[in-house]
């Protein structure tokens, strides 16, 4: 990322960017299994899903997909758990804490753009006593990245230029909403890139990092 001008605002995917998720994923989904007397999933096996949400993680516990007719279904009970138990055991990425610190010390504001809802988003921000300065959720705007919606969204919330923001994500629809919302963008290596995506490598990011701290080299 040559030639660029200094960044005033990092916003942040939420799910395999800024917290890993997975295991309370996983552990909602391994609930509806146990219930129908299936052995549990193994986390690593749930991990790459977990970026895909109901539809992810339905496909990989019960190899359903939308069109089934007992979907709708599922999907509902599969939220409800994941609702009920929702940060046991989600953390901050390694390192995330030390980023926002030094985006703090640096009065570089930094926000949340997620295509999660809002019902799980709110509680997970707070359970996480994180402060973004704005959190957009997938119900924030009519559409869900990879449209640039919730991104102009943030940056009209943060009353700053699409162009003074950088936008971190760890799925190929998250470069995509950056590069149609006119913001620069950055992968993550550490995050779980979705089952059938070759990785970060191939996304055309302006950078990609293996560390939440490495984003400072880029702003």
């Amino acid at each position: 990322m040559t030639n660029r001008r200094a960044a005033q605002a990092a916003l942040f995917d939420f799910d395999g960017t800024f917290a890993d998720t997975a295991p309370d994923l996983a552990a909602a989904v391994n609930t509806m299994r146990k219930k129908r007397g299936l052995a549990a999933l193994p986390p690593d096996t749930v991990r790459p899903y977990a970026s895909m949400g109901a539809r992810g993680l339905l496909r990989i516990g019960f190899d359903m997909t939308p069109e089934h007719a007992d979907y709708a279904a599922m999907k509902d009970e599969f939220l409800d758990n994941y609702a009920a138990a929702i940060c046991v055991h989600t953390r901050l990425f390694d390192g995330m804490h030390d980023l926002i610190g030094e985006l703090t010390a640096r009065r570089i504001t930094w926000g949340i753009v997620t295509n999660k809802a809002t019902r799980f988003t709110s509680p997970l921000v707070r359970e996480l006593a994180v402060t973004p300065a704005c959190v957009v959720c997938g119900d924030s705007t009519p559409h869900l990245k990879p449209h640039p919606a919730p991104l102009l969204l943030a940056a009209k919330q943060l009353s700053l230029s699409p162009a003074d923001c950088v936008y971190v994500g760890d799925d190929l629809r998250d470069i995509q909403a950056a590069r149609a919302a006119g913001m620069r963008c950055v992968a993550v290596e550490y995050g779980y890139h979705g089952a059938d995506n070759p990785g970060p490598q191939t996304w055309n990011a302006d950078a990609i990092i293996s560390h939440p701290r490495e984003l400072l080299e880029h702003l």
